[in-house]
């Protein structure tokens, strides 16, 4: 992998920890300390693994089948970027990976990957100001086996359903090399140009959402920037995602996404 990304990003390398608190976190340790070349940043678990928002994301390991095979695939890739507008990024990085996994895969605003109403997977990305540069963190964690418990709002699912087979390394080769392409172009191009492509894969367009700011209304797609566009009964509004949270009036209210 680290050969194959190398001619996009100079000086690329891969590590692997068996055990860190967050992969994100790490690398944001390292950037502060003056570590900033581009890396993959992988850990067989992750004990304090965070979401957006200060949600927690647990790794987890299939002790049921493969021994101690790992049921999730949690990664971060840290690199720096030219562009200062990051807005839409998310989006960019969910549509890199639902387009590399699997066509049946839909995308839920504006960090988090769908199947069926259920939740396969998240992204979490960090940056911290390096001049005219911003060093960007990007953090994936993908269930492979659906995580044990669960949670009524967000039901979780796992891409064995619908790639039997499929183990954490595998996952990673099928997704790396599109992601890196992915934010390579995003540096240049933004979000605009992926708008149509997000839409095909957009659970939440035509659904009922409540805000945590507690606005609500319709889903209406998400505009050039990658703001979510909610149609309250006043008006279209652009919901920007760093000031809240959404989720669907009921969560068996999202349908089977289309196929991109």
């Amino acid at each position: 992998m680290q050969e194959a990304i190398a001619p996009w990003l100079a000086g690329f390398s891969v590590e692997v920890l068996a055990e860190v608190d967050s992969t994100n976190s790490e690398l944001m340790r390292r950037a502060r300390q003056g570590h900033t070349a581009p890396m993959l940043l992988l850990a067989e678990r992750q004990s304090a693994g965070r979401g957006r928002m200060g949600r927690t994301w647990h790794s987890h390991v299939d002790t049921q089948g493969r021994q101690h095979a790992p049921a999730s695939l949690t990664f971060s890739v840290g690199l720096t970027l030219q562009r200062r507008d990051l807005s839409g990024l998310s989006l960019a990085v969910g549509l890199a990976l639902a387009d590399a996994i699997h066509p049946d895969i839909g995308l839920k605003w504006p960090n988090d990957l769908w199947w069926q109403g259920h939740k396969l997977g998240g992204i979490l990305i960090e940056t911290a100001s390096l001049g005219p540069q911003r060093y960007c963190v990007i953090g994936v964690g993908l269930n492979i086996l659906a995580p044990p418990g669960g949670d009524l709002r967000n039901p979780a699912a796992g891409l064995a359903e619908l790639l039997p087979g499929l183990g954490a390394a595998q996952l990673l080769v099928r997704v790396l090399a599109p992601l890196v392409q992915a934010l390579l172009r995003f540096e240049t191009q933004g979000f605009a140009p992926l708008q149509q492509a997000y839409a095909d894969r957009d659970v939440l367009r035509g659904q009922a959402l409540v805000c945590s700011d507690g606005r609500s209304g319709i889903g209406a797609g998400v505009d050039e920037r990658g703001a979510l566009l909610l149609h309250t009964a006043q008006r279209l509004e652009a919901v920007v995602s760093d000031e809240v949270s959404v989720r669907p009036t009921l969560p068996h209210s999202i349908p089977h996404p289309p196929a991109a």
